[in-house]
């Protein structure tokens, strides 16, 4: 597709941008702290910030998002720094985004567009690439026209329209529309695949990793499975989610899944997309909600995570809060507000393991919560599940007899369900010898 004769930056490159946007009525925060974040993703797509701008209002003007007198100041500000672009903390119209490239002569990014790009930037896989392509198109499709400015469309009397550029942006649209259809199409195949993948492994207990970005959720994979996956102290440095096996104490394996960080004002697009990748955390047994306790907008990225969360269907899943980066933390009373939001969460440090016992004995303890408790008697005929069941299950005793090995253990109601109808049955008083110790009652 053609583009507008302005160059619009599809990543920085180094480009100088000014950043602005709204801030609610009272709010004390400076420019700079308001606009942290954006400050943040703007570096991600290698922008260099060169400003911050903000204007305190209840609501965007539909027209220009600041008010006329902000805007010609954010002008001023523009030929003082010389930059090349302008970056918006929210997502915008097709027309404020035209009005304001306008009046600033420079081209525009919203929130939503930045965000893509950085996708664009870290997909890797093909899945990934359809996601960020599929948004993308989305994203486009409403704003062809302001592409073609440079085509104005021709009219030639009431009711009468026409030209080069109406024309071509039909045509435009038409082929949006089948690229959109194409990988909607494939995603869908994807997004199959990976339900039969999920529903093929019923047996093992899952745990999904979600939470905001950069709040240590690779990190934390890495340091329980040695999985390797890329941890990096950045926005979204990766987009694809892994699962990797969890031994934990005692034999068992649980799965453990890493997913996509999360971000306030996430482009809706974006989270339709990535419900294939995101497959995993919606069937997990168990979620790890992870939190950067270090950052002062800690409370803030909780709840946007719980947005998001409810967005995918995966608000009433069983969850742990886990507070991390405990180390970059000098004082721990700056935790109350998490406190109050979440009593129970677990303060950790991934990278110095302090408080890492505590969530490990969290996990068990959930797992004793919602699973089976139960004596089996495992005859020497079907000895051959025995492995399985140390490795899917958590055995508490076990003793051999002359009938097979007597085994106390906790284990999911769809293991449990296969065992007995492979060999394996529930013992009773005269399976256990005078010998054997007595195990604990089931609870």
């Amino acid at each position: 597709m053609r583009n507008d004769t302005k160059s619009e930056p599809t990543q920085g490159h180094g480009t100088e941008a000014i950043l602005f946007g709204l801030v609610p009525m009272g709010d004390p925060r400076t420019a700079a702290e308001a606009l942290h974040e954006l400050q943040l993703l703007a570096e991600t797509a290698d922008f260099s910030p060169a400003g911050c701008m903000v204007q305190h209002r209840r609501h965007a003007d539909p027209h220009t998002y600041f008010g006329s007198g902000k805007l010609e100041e954010l002008a001023e500000v523009i030929k003082l720094a010389h930059s090349g672009a302008v970056i918006c903390d929210d997502s915008l119209t097709p027309t404020q985004a035209r009005n304001i490239e306008t009046a600033l002569g420079v081209p525009v990014l919203d929130r939503s567009e930045l965000i893509l790009q950085i996708f664009g930037m870290h997909a890797r896989t093909p899945q990934a690439k359809f996601q960020v392509e599929l948004a993308a198109l989305q994203y486009e499709m409403p704003r062809l026209r302001r592409r073609w400015t440079h085509l104005e469309r021709q009219r030639g009397g009431i009711g009468v329209r026409g030209g080069a550029g109406e024309k071509q942006i039909d045509v435009d649209r038409d082929l949006l529309r089948t690229r959109i259809a194409a990988v909607s199409k494939e995603l869908k195949r994807i997004e199959q695949h990976k339900i039969r993948e999920v529903e093929a492994r019923p047996e093992l207990f899952t745990i999904a990793l979600v939470g905001y970005t950069n709040a240590g959720k690779s990190s934390l994979l890495n340091r329980l499975t040695d999985a390797g996956v890329l941890a990096e102290n950045r926005l979204f440095s990766t987009l694809d989610t892994r699962t990797r096996p969890w031994r934990l104490s005692g034999g068992r394996t649980v799965l453990l899944t890493d997913t996509v960080g999360f971000l306030r004002k996430l482009p809706h697009q974006l989270v339709a997309s990535f419900h294939a990748t995101l497959e995993e955390a919606l069937h997990a047994d168990l979620l790890l909600v992870l939190v950067d306790g270090s950052s002062p907008e800690a409370t803030d990225q909780l709840r946007a995570v719980d947005e998001v969360l409810e967005m995918l269907g995966a608000g009433g899943l069983p969850r742990i809060t886990v507070m991390n980066k405990l180390d970059l933390i000098g004082d721990r009373t700056s935790l109350a507000p998490l406190w109050q939001l979440e009593p129970r969460a677990i303060p950790v440090s991934v990278l110095t393991g302090e408080g890492m016992p505590d969530l490990m004995a969290a996990i068990q303890n959930y797992l004793a919560s919602v699973e089976n408790r139960v004596e089996l008697l495992l005859p020497h005929s079907a000895g051959a599940l025995h492995g399985e069941i140390r490795a899917k299950a958590t055995v508490l005793s076990e003793f051999y007899t002359e009938e097979g090995c007597l085994m106390e253990i906790q284990v999911s109601p769809a293991l449990l369900g296969r065992l007995l109808a492979e060999g394996a049955r529930v013992a009773t008083e005269s399976d256990r010898p005078p010998s054997a110790p007595e195990a604990p009652r089931p609870e």
